[in-house]
């Protein structure tokens, strides 16, 4: 388990354990590869960050990790696996949320993307994605970090 602080200095808790925190978690983020790039969304208020959200009622988390990446991408997923779950104890309650990695078959044009603006594949995660602006809050603390090694060692 890792410990570390968020974006916004909320303690953040890390476990790559089949769902340490919850079995039936309220929100789903799924890292994304697309022909050997990664495949990302802009959200319209936060910057770049990869696809994810909540789990809508009557909805499995990995369910909602499928539809997520549809809507905010339109990709369709070939292979998606569990990787890790985390904690976050905010100033607006506690969030628990499964990490997927997902390779994407393919990317459909959508009439909407919902809040994002679609999708945008990039060949690298930039070293500086911590201080860009271009970036999410959400791609700027260890679980990004964390994530991407434990995908690179186990995928």
């Amino acid at each position: 388990m890792y410990t570390f602080k968020d974006y916004y200095q909320n303690e953040v808790k890390l476990s790559f354990e089949d769902h340490p925190f919850s079995k039936k978690p309220k929100h789903v983020w799924v890292i994304c590869k697309y022909k050997g790039n990664w495949l990302l969304t802009k959200h319209k208020d936060r910057g770049l960050e990869f696809p994810g959200g909540k789990v809508e009622k009557g909805e499995a988390a990995l369910e909602a990790a499928i539809r997520e990446v549809m809507e905010e991408t339109g990709g369709t997923i070939e292979h998606i696996n569990y990787v890790g779950q985390y904690i976050v104890a905010g100033k607006g309650g506690t969030i628990i949320k499964n990490v997927y990695f997902a390779e994407i078959a393919g990317l459909m044009e959508q009439r909407t993307y919902y809040e994002t603006e679609g999708p945008v594949v990039l060949e690298a995660i930039p070293d500086d994605v911590r201080v860009n602006e271009q970036y999410s809050f959400i791609m700027k603390d260890g679980v990004l970090t964390r994530s991407m090694e434990y995908i690179d060692k186990n995928y």
